[in-house]
């Protein structure tokens, strides 16, 4: 589409001001210098604009930023010499190969994401799809700079950087074709390609929930260096030091509409705290989704972000593959030095919408497309400019295209030859570790005292060992409270497998019931890790520990607060499944909540979260109303492969005290009879089933004698497995009771409960002689003032009328 010369002029000026002051912003100059240069592009652009017809662009290039330019970046910003970055040039620009080697990483990523748009219209390929097709740039950067022990988080749009990472071509199609030969076995589908062996770790769906991930990944690879903890040829740890040249980094891509995202800001804290090895690609388009992203952000300068965390950023072309490569291995050396993290914002334009299915009646979304293909294509710039050169013959270019185009049609075909996963591998997927598995026969690591006795210092272990040994004597008596049991499970797993590592806020105070107490002062701040209040940023980057072959355990001060970290706990549950059973995550979140009768905290602290998380795949739910459940819980949900939450009841967490199994694992998939019903009672058909979990076990066992005294009994069984859900233990109760009421510590709609009773009507149905009760919370928020919190909260007395009711046929 072309616009009258005179009408845009003015337009295209204002624009062009605006990219050119607000970009600018490395090698100072001097304001005379500056104006001047400023003029002479300003007039470049009127002339041109009067000359000719041009596209007018809501976003234009940046021209200007030429290699001189980026070079200026280089040795203003990140320090280096101008003969360091003359060497950074040269080292692409007089290398053939080197340049060859750029031109096939872009070809073959314009071939394999134009093959995938084929493939799609013709419905081979299905659901949501996100092509790259403009921004080839940056996969050569990734082919050229990035090695394969690197550890690389991407976006939905992650095709061509998963093929530059080194994954085979053939099997990201065949995922694509949802076949089992796919990086994921058909699992993970085009937003989620993983690949264990090159360390591509997604491929994440959520825009920008791979942030903390990246720097989880780039925490672990400090935490291999202090603790001498390297991969084997499984990718699982061994008692091997990473050598000492180790210069490994974590590389994250994100769009600069991504980038507005607050987790943006939360690992920069991160990464300038901790000094990570962390490498920020944002890919800037210049569109969120389809919106123009300064419709929505007031500053599209994505690169000067880390300022004000000491982190450095540097502003390439897109359109200029060598420009990027060379300024991008600049930056990548500057963090594989030990530096610190980096930002590279590359400029580009993306010639497809956001994704096939997509409509684009964003404000100028198609005009732009149709202006990028013939002014903004990287593979053409590089052609013209390496032919005109000398440095390529158009034979030799043609020769290289055709070798590409070769692989991309053995992808596809690979892919169509393919088998469909079977059936059975959904189910399998579920969890890593089965529902019914042992934790004590678990072996714990065979360097566990060698790596102990190098990163504890016999003073602080002569501390833990005295602390440990005065919990013991408590839980011994039965003088352990629920927190203190927790901890002492920690403890022990975490000298037991030094692997395991902690995350809390307030976490060197011991929070708020002494559940990470002393583990800082034991472990150090590289195991045990004080976080800023964001739930969601901290289970993330536990996430990102996880799939790297440590044993992270989240601490929240309350449950509730989790529900920050809904997309990254989504996400963990998830994340064994959809990548074909690669990574196992093994998450251990551990929280006080509930609510109990009389509580006031008001609405906010009293939400049933453990009803919130039922519904997510991959996660075993458990809660504990003993300090002997706790303790055996945690220590069991340690050493699970998979993401374990364990809920405990906030009232009572230093309230409640009893004796505990002391080395003893409890299982993850059953639920505990605490009071049997007796046989005279259920003769007479007077005893009830009374399920229930967290503040409800204390009222309910508060309960049993005024329920005997109307000449009734119960089967109390705590429900210490919510998800999976221990049928075998409701069931042999109800063959002997034929009647169910549920104390319940969740909503009506959408609870617990409304799961129980689901089940047990589904698959027990022949086992009830009545309605099943149900003692529920009620569907308003849970009010302070405990007069009116009665009618919401039910408890003890309620489940005395209900047993009465379900005994005496009032149903």
């Amino acid at each position: 589409m072309r616009f009258p010369r005179l009408a845009v002029a003015a337009a295209i000026c204002t624009a062009s001001a605006q990219a050119f002051t607000r970009n600018v912003a490395f090698a100072p100059v001097s304001s005379a210098r500056a104006t001047r240069e400023f003029s002479v592009r300003m007039a470049d652009v009127v002339a041109e604009s009067e000359a000719t017809a041009e596209y007018s662009v809501m976003r234009p290039p940046i021209d200007y930023m030429t290699w001189d330019r980026v070079a200026d970046q280089l040795v203003n910003t990140f320090g280096y010499t101008p003969d360091e970055v003359a060497k950074y040039a040269s080292d692409v620009e007089e290398d053939k190969d080197r340049l060859m080697q750029l031109y096939k990483a872009m070809t073959l990523a314009r071939g394999f994401e134009n093959a995938c748009n084929q493939q799609y219209m013709q419905g081979k390929i299905r659901g949501f799809m996100h092509l790259d097709n403009g921004q080839e740039s940056i996969p050569a950067l990734v082919d050229y700079g990035i090695k394969k022990e690197d550890k690389k988080y991407s976006y939905y749009r992650e095709h061509t950087h998963a093929i530059a990472s080194g994954v085979d071509s053939g099997a990201v199609m065949a995922e694509l074709f949802m076949k089992e030969g796919g990086t994921c076995k058909g699992a993970g589908g085009s937003m989620h390609i993983f690949d264990k062996e090159t360390y591509f770790q997604g491929g994440w769906a959520l825009v920008s929930e791979q942030l903390p991930y990246a720097a989880g990944a780039a925490k672990s690879i400090l935490i291999d260096r202090a603790m001498g903890l390297s991969d084997d040829e499984k990718l699982t740890k061994e008692n091997v030091a990473p050598p000492e040249d180790d210069d490994r980094i974590s590389v994250v891509f994100i769009g600069e509409g991504g980038s507005q995202n607050g987790r943006m800001a939360e690992i920069l804290n991160a990464a300038g705290k901790d000094n990570l090895p962390l490498l920020i690609i944002v890919i800037d388009n210049g569109r969120a989704i389809n919106t123009f992203t300064k419709d929505i952000a007031t500053n599209s300068n994505v690169y000067e972000q880390g300022k004000h965390y000491g982190i450095p950023g540097l502003l390439v072309n897109g359109l200029n593959a060598e420009d990027v490569a060379k300024g991008g291995k600049a930056v990548i050396d500057y963090i594989r030095s030990g530096k610190g993290a980096a930002i590279l914002q590359v400029h580009t334009y993306r010639f497809n919408g956001h994704s096939p299915a997509d409509p684009e009646h964003e404000r100028g979304r198609k005009e732009e497309k149709m202006w990028a293909r013939a002014e903004q294509d990287p593979i053409k710039t590089f052609e013209s400019k390496y032919t005109t050169n000398g440095v390529f013959t158009e034979d030799e270019l043609k020769e290289a295209r055709k070798e590409i185009l070769a692989d991309v049609k053995t992808a596809v075909k690979f892919a169509d030859e393919s088998p469909m996963p079977p059936v059975e591998l959904a189910k399998e997927l579920e969890y890593p570790d089965v529902p019914d598995t042992d934790y004590n026969t678990k072996p714990a690591p065979a360097f566990a005292d060698e790596v102990n006795a190098r990163t504890i210092s016999p003073e602080q272990m002569a501390t833990i060992q005295e602390h440990i040994a005065m919990l013991q004597d408590r839980a011994n008596k039965g003088e352990i409270s629920i927190g203190d049991a927790i901890n002492l499970a920690i403890h022990e797993e975490m000298l037991r497998d030094p692997t395991t590592t902690i995350h809390a806020e307030d976490l060197q105070a011991g929070s708020s019931y002494d559940i990470p107490k002393l583990t800082q002062q034991t472990y150090g701040q590289i195991r045990a890790a004080d976080e800023i209040i964001d739930e969601g940023h901290f289970i993330g980057k536990a996430l990102g520990e996880g799939m790297n072959g440590y044993r992270p355990i989240i601490e929240l001060m309350n449950t509730n607060f989790g529900i920050y970290g809904m997309a990254e706990l989504s996400s963990a549950g998830n994340t064994y499944a959809t990548t074909g059973g690669q990574f196992d995550m093994p998450m251990t979140i551990i929280g006080a909540g509930g609510t109990a009768p009389n509580q006031a905290l008001g609405a906010e602290h009293s939400q049933p979260f453990h009803a919130y998380v039922m519904g997510i795949p991959g996660l075993k739910i458990c809660t504990a109303a003993s300090p002997d459940a706790a303790y055996g819980i945690t220590k069991s949900m340690i050493r699970d492969n998979g993401p374990c939450f364990l809920f405990a009841p906030v009232k009572q967490m230093k309230e409640s005290k009893g004796p505990v199994d002391l080395g003893q694992c409890m299982p993850l998939n059953k639920s505990k009879l605490l009071h049997e019903a007796s046989q005279e009672s259920v003769n007479a058909g007077q005893a009830v089933t009374v399920l229930t979990y967290l503040h409800g076990v204390k009222e309910s066992l508060a309960s049993i004698d005024a329920i005997m005294e109307e000449g009734f009994d119960i089967d109390l069984i705590e429900l210490r497995s919510l998800k999976p859900l221990d049928m075998e233990t409701i069931g042999h109760s109800l063959a002997r009771t034929n009647k169910l009421c549920i104390l319940d510590e969740s909503t009506k709609s959408g609870g617990v409960g409304a799961t129980i009773s689901a089940a047990v009507s589904e698959e027990l149905f022949d086992l009830l002689d009545a309605p099943i009760k149900r003692l529920c919370m009620d569907d308003a928020p849970v009010p302070y003032a405990s007069s009116m919190e009665e009618a919401v909260v039910k408890r003890g007395s309620d489940l005395i009328e209900g047993v009465f009711d379900l005994c005496t046929g009032k149903f």
